[in-house]
Parts: C-alpha cells; sequence; structure tokens
C-alpha cells in the first residue's frame, strides 16, 4: 500500500471512529444505571456509619430569582437527619423573588435554623461568589456546605457529605449530579447533556485516577480549609469558583473526595437560545480550566463518529478497513444507546428521549467548536471573561 495524503487521511479517520467507539464503550461502562442510584438512595439506613460523625454544619445557598421548584428543591435541605445544622439563604436584593420561598421555609419549618442574608455588596467579576463572600460572614460552625440552587437531595445527604472530613488530609467533598427535566423538548436536551455526556465524562477521568474537579452541585469542607485558601474572596474574580475552591484545597496537599451520593439537578431551560448560552458557557468553563482537555473532547461526541464510520464503510471497497469501520460503528451504535439506557430512570423516559440522541451529539459537537473561540460567557445575565486563573503564586490566594 502507497501511504498518501489521501490513504493517511482516510486512516486517521478511522482511527478516529475507532477511538470514539472505544470512549462510548468505556462510558457506558462507567456511569451506573440511574435507577439502581434511585433505589439505592431511598434505602434506608443507607449511611448510618456517618451518623457518627456529629459537627455542626452550615450550608450556604446562594439564591437569585424564583426558580421553578425552587421550594421544593430547597425544602429537601430542611429535611436532613444531620443533628446540627444551620441553612443560610442568601440574596442580593430586597425584591428578589427568591426571598418569599424563603419565607415559606421558616414558616414550614420552624424548628430548623433558618437565616435570609439580603445583601448587595459586590465584591467581583462573579456575582455568585459576592453572594457567598456575604453568606460566609454569618456562618457559625466548623463545617461548611455549597449547594446551588437547583439541587434537591435525600434526608441523609449532609451526614454523608461531611462524614469524609473527619479526615484532616480531605480538603473538600464533592458530588456528581442527575439532571432531572423540568419542562418541555429543550428541557430534556439539556439533561442529557448532563446525564450522558458530563456525568460519564467525570466517571472516567475518575476511574482514571483523577481528583481535578469541583461541583457546584455540593462543596464540603472546613470553615478553617477555607480561611487558609483566602475565603471566597479568592474566587471573587473566577469563573469557575467551583473548581477553583476544590483546588485550592489541592494545593495545599489535601485530597479531593467524590461522594457516592448523586444529587439531582433541575435542567429549566425553556428554548434553544438560553441552552446554548448555558452549554457553551459550562464548555468555555473546561476551556478556561483544562485547554489540552479541552481540544480533544471531540471525540466524546460520538453520534457524529458513528455517522462518519458508517459512511465511510457504505461509500468503500470491501477490505479490512471497511470491515473495521463496519464493527466500530455498530459497536459504537450499541454502546450509545446502552449508556442512554443506564442514565433513563424509567423505561418511558428512555423511548422517549432515544431519538433525541443523534440531535444532542452533533448539538455538542457544534457548541464544542463555537465554545473554541470568544472571550466571554453570560450567566445569570451578567458578561464574565473567561480567563484562566493559573497555579498557585500569581493569581492565587
Amino acid at each position: 500500500m502507497t501511504f498518501t495524503p489521501a490513504v493517511l487521511w482516510d486512516w486517521l479517520l478511522v482511527a478516529l471512529c475507532c477511538v470514539s467507539t472505544a470512549y462510548v464503550v468505556v462510558a457506558a461502562l462507567a456511569l451506573p444505571s440511574a435507577r439502581a442510584l434511585a433505589k439505592r438512595a431511598a434505602s434506608e439506613g443507607r449511611f448510618a456509619g456517618a451518623r457518627r460523625a456529629g459537627e455542626a454544619v452550615s450550608v450556604l445557598k446562594p439564591l437569585c430569582g424564583a426558580e421553578p421548584r425552587l421550594y421544593e428543591n430547597l425544602s429537601t435541605f430542611c429535611e436532613q437527619t444531620h443533628p446540627c445544622y444551620e441553612l443560610l439563604f442568601g440574596v442580593s436584593s430586597s425584591a428578589d423573588p427568591a426571598i418569599a420561598v424563603v419565607r415559606r421555609l421558616q414558616a414550614a419549618y420552624p424548628e430548623r435554623d433558618i437565616a435570609l442574608v439580603v445583601d448587595s455588596r459586590v465584591h467581583g467579576h462573579n456575582l455568585k461568589v459576592s453572594n457567598l463572600i456575604n453568606l460566609a460572614a454569618r456562618a457559625k460552625h466548623p463545617l461548611i456546605v455549597l449547594a446551588d440552587s437547583d439541587i434537591a437531595v435525600g434526608r441523609d445527604y449532609l451526614q454523608a457529605v461531611t462524614a469524609p472530613l473527619a479526615d484532616p488530609q480531605v480538603g473538600i467533598v464533592t458530588c456528581l449530579y442527575h439532571a432531572k427535566s423540568v419542562g418541555g423538548f429543550w428541557t430534556r436536551i439539556g439533561a442529557q447533556f448532563i446525564n450522558e455526556w458530563f456525568a460519564p465524562s467525570v466517571r472516567i477521568a475518575h476511574a482514571g485516577g483523577s481528583r481535578s474537579f469541583g461541583f457546584g452541585a455540593t462543596l464540603a469542607l472546613r470553615s478553617n480549609v477555607l480561611a487558609d485558601i483566602g475565603g471566597f474572596a479568592a474566587l471573587k474574580d473566577c469563573l469557575a469558583d467551583d473548581y477553583w475552591l476544590a483546588e485550592y484545597t489541592r494545593q495545599r496537599g489535601m485530597t479531593t473526595v467524590l461522594s457516592e451520593i448523586v444529587v439531582d439537578t433541575d435542567v429549566i431551560e425553556p428554548d434553544f437560545n438560553t441552552l446554548w448560552l448555558r452549554e457553551t458557557r459550562w464548555l468555555r468553563t473546561i476551556r478556561s480550566i483544562n485547554p489540552l482537555g479541552f481540544a480533544f473532547l471531540f471525540i466524546t461526541f460520538t453520534f457524529p463518529w458513528v455517522l462518519a464510520g458508517a459512511l465511510l464503510a457504505w461509500h468503500g471497497q470491501p477490505g479490512a478497513r471497511e470491515t473495521v469501520l463496519a464493527a466500530s460503528t455498530l459497536l459504537g451504535l450499541g454502546a450509545r444507546i446502552v449508556l442512554h439506557a443506564r442514565a433513563s430512570r424509567a423505561a418511558g423516559e428512555f423511548w422517549r428521549d432515544l431519538p433525541l440522541v443523534p440531535l444532542r451529539d452533533a448539538l455538542l459537537a457544534a457548541q464544542w467548536f463555537v465554545a473554541a473561540f470568544g472571550s466571554h460567557v453570560v450567566w445569570r445575565g451578567a458578561r464574565m471573561p473567561v480567563v484562566a486563573r493559573v497555579a498557585e503564586g500569581s493569581d492565587g490566594p
């Protein structure tokens, strides 16, 4: 065989199709079944050992607006089995409609230590971090737990995520999350972004030994560790504040624990434009944290590669290349369906959303390409620069 540029290009495409297939096979194996996780989370006494951890906890919840299901999600934090904790809800304006939701919680759970902090002070580019700085000034307990406003948790959640902090070598505990569609077509597409692309990617990285992550769904750490890294003020200009909070603890030689707890998060984006802005923001955030990893994300968008492999096999002459491509295409397609099945919590959800899989993967590829460019993201109506924070010694605390 003469290795002309055209031949080399053909075999490069074959290799990429095979690598993409290998990725989706590993992803399907690495992702726990959503139905199994839901059943396990519902089991009573799952964290009986964790109940021995009795240090008091301050839960910080930055809020902005009355999201769908905000009351239902926040109420799960009011029903914890942990023996001693406070809930601090923060808004930046006295006109924020989330205030009415917090007042409902205070009325519904009078036995809980629930405080509302209304503070308009802005400390940097990141408005969420400004909210956290204002909340942290009121926190009174030795353990700190942060969780985004759209997170719902089980009753043993606080017990489980704070238990690893009994080890002084643990700097931070974080959780993965399972997305729930709240709304129509585009929220279902958005849920697949999390459940069938983001979560499997994290599982693969974690299985490979990586601990370079931190998710806003949950970040639990000791208050003295937070003070040691400079408090939330160290994050006031960070785009990926959740990642950098965990990274600064790692820079001090501490470990990051990915909890076995998987929390729920809502996807509420009602239209294409809103979903596009959110997901390109996430991808640009990944670009700011890990440019090299971002550059190779294209291999994780399965369906375009399955389609490319099928077209190359169909139009080629019978031979070894076409056999490899046909096998790769069939295996990749099967593994992608298995991945969708493992991410679905019910058979009805699996069949309803199966036709969306090609669109989801193609949209991811387009978003990745667009996210490779641009210097800003839009978050809750505010523009933030995409600026990569560098290692300790320059911008860090």
